[in-house]
């Protein structure tokens, strides 16, 4: 293998400093990120600004994306925007029976590495990502459907954030025990006895990491790189239709480990062809020892359940809720709620889905409002955000498939619609599918209405769900998130008793409470180094993103002892 090109020095000089911040905001749980969010902040220091951002992601159609790895036996591709057009990239297809056993032939080199040396690795590729985030920033938006501010923040900085917060628990948790140790066992009169003892950070083995449509980076770097940063092999199998985003990840990562004299192969990329199905195949080889998987219910339990060598961490489907019992801000309680349930088009794992209102109505500011008005008022504050075609088109995206619309529109019949869904034409991108939210009411009490509320319907979905009291609010809302899981729970209220039963409910069913946001946090967004997504408590997720937890199981600490 060619001599290192990136020294241990170099990147110490270049990411220690780094490092050591995350690993002191991970204690303090404070705001810090090194990831601008700002599109103008890119353009100096060898970052590509806005024009070669674009230039660059263009660059990438209608071609063949070379990675130079092993077993490539054919090339495949197929993606098409949710913005209309087709983007013309072929992938190499692999040969698993030849990846596999080239992936491993790296790890002893990066074993012995140590851990602070592969987390300065991976600041290094995280850094190369960031300075390509215009770039980046396209692919998650022609592959996601996001819009361009969202696919820049999210799938860029916050991305990043999400990724260097897992290297910084990785680090954390190898670094908890020393590498050595001299132990003395005093024995009286005869001599102690004496040993010295190494200890070991030892990986686990190959990591599949399977990608996920809506949010390929932001959901895909926590477990990419705590995987790689234990010392694992990862293989990246993207979801069909957002693929090129993780390509150019895996693309930036072999490049990096080669010059910083590792092997390249300790990335690799897996993409399937039309109807191949590859993820079930590979989630049961013996080779595989860990995977992150986001997406379905059922084939997160298919994974849980058969992939019996592996460990597995899922984020599955879950039934957000939103308690409305009481305000003191009511206009900011529909502000903030409008915003929640319309960003980007409903499609967040985090959006709030079933709305527990009080038949009776609540108490507020303004007055009484019963639960007719408060479900007018809020359908009356989402098309007020959305009225405006330019604002709606910055704020919703494009629907990411045709399941979402199909079940936008058969929502409309599952209750009374309070506000209906109105189609948004796109102006730069006429063949996209944009549609604001629809909010309908049920009656929580009748039988035939929670066959509709009590499952996930993903998409620009709400129920406003009509309850007897509070107290029964709470009760359905601990049936849901036991039943159901949740990755959030909200809740607006002025009662001091209200709110500690519903913090109750949250703590005993282990699920993310936000109470009474009215300004510019939103209940379906979270920040990293800070905030944990998902609680791996409820069935919505087994882990958080991003805990001691997360990353502890990935590797083993093994102990040589010597006599001294």
């Amino acid at each position: 293998m060619a001599a290192a090109q990136l020294t241990t020095d170099h990147l110490a000089a270049t990411h220690r400093s780094t490092l050591d911040q995350a690993l002191d905001t991970i204690r303090t749980r404070a705001y810090w990120s090194p990831h601008p969010e700002h599109p103008k902040a890119y353009g100096e220091n060898g970052s590509l600004d806005a024009s070669a951002g674009l230039a660059a992601y263009q660059a990438l159609l209608n071609s063949r994306f070379e990675l130079d790895q092993p077993g490539t036996d054919g090339w495949t591709g197929g993606e098409i925007s949710p913005y209309g057009p087709a983007l013309g990239v072929e992938y190499p297809h692999a040969d698993i029976d030849v990846l596999l056993p080239a992936m491993r032939a790296g790890m002893g080199a990066w074993r012995d590495a140590g851990a602070e040396v592969r987390a300065l690795v991976c600041l290094e590729i995280l850094a190369r990502i960031s300075a390509r985030t215009h770039e980046f920033a396209h692919a998650v938006m022609h592959t996601s459907g996001q819009a361009f501010m969202m696919a820049f923040q999210a799938g860029g900085p916050h991305a990043q954030d999400r990724g260097l917060e897992a290297v910084a628990y990785a680090y954390a948790e190898q670094t908890r025990t020393p590498g050595s140790a001299d132990w003395s066992k005093p024995q009286g009169k005869r001599d102690p006895l004496e040993l010295t003892k190494a200890f070991t950070p030892v990986a686990r083995g190959i990591a599949l990491m399977i990608g996920c449509n809506t949010f390929p980076t932001w959901n895909g770097y926590p477990g990419l790189f705590a995987s790689l940063a234990t010392g694992n092999p990862v293989l990246v199998k993207p979801h069909p239709r957002a693929v090129l985003p993780l390509a150019l990840t895996v693309r930036v990562a072999r490049e990096v480990l080669a010059e910083a004299g590792f092997d390249p192969n300790l990335v690799a990329l897996a993409v399937e062809r039309p109807g191949e199905g590859i993820a079930k195949t590979l989630a049961v080889r013996p080779e595989i020892r860990i995977i992150d998987y986001t997406g379905s219910s059922a084939f997160g339990e298919w994974l849980e359940t058969h992939a019996r060598q592996a460990q597995v961490y899922t984020e599955k489907a879950g039934v957000n809720t939103v308690v409305v019992d009481s305000t003191d801000d009511y206009k900011g309680m529909l502000s903030n709620l409008a915003f929640s349930l319309s960003l980007y088009s409903g499609q967040m794992c985090t959006t709030p889905q079933n709305l527990l209102i009080p038949r009776d109505g609540i108490t507020t500011d303004a007055g009484p409002k019963s639960y007719d008005e408060v479900v007018a008022d809020l359908g009356a504050a989402v098309g007020g955000l959305l009225g405006d075609d330019a604002r709606a088109n910055a704020l919703l995206g494009a629907l990411v498939n045709p399941d979402v619309k199909a079940r936008l529109e058969a929502a409309a019949g599952l209750g009374e619609v309070a506000l209906a869904s109105r189609e948004v034409t796109n102006p730069d991108f006429p063949d996209a599918v944009v549609r604001t939210p629809v909010i309908v009411k049920l009656d929580g009490s009748k039988p035939d209405a929670e066959a509709a509320y009590f499952s996930e319907c993903f998409g620009p979905v709400s129920f406003a769900v009509s309850v007897d009291s509070t107290a029964d609010a709470l009760e359905l809302l601990r049936r849901t998130v036991r039943e159901k899981g949740a990755m959030t729970v909200g809740a607006y209220t002025t009662s001091a008793d209200t709110e500690r039963a519903v913090e109750e409910v949250c703590l005993e069913e282990s699920a993310q409470l936000s109470l009474n946001l009215t300004g510019g946090v939103y209940v379906n967004q979270t920040a990293a180094f800070s905030d944990f997504h998902g609680s791996g408590g409820n069935p919505a997720a087994n882990a958080a993103l991003c805990d001691g937890a997360f990353v502890s199981n990935r590797f083993r600490v093994v102990e040589v002892r010597r006599q001294a």
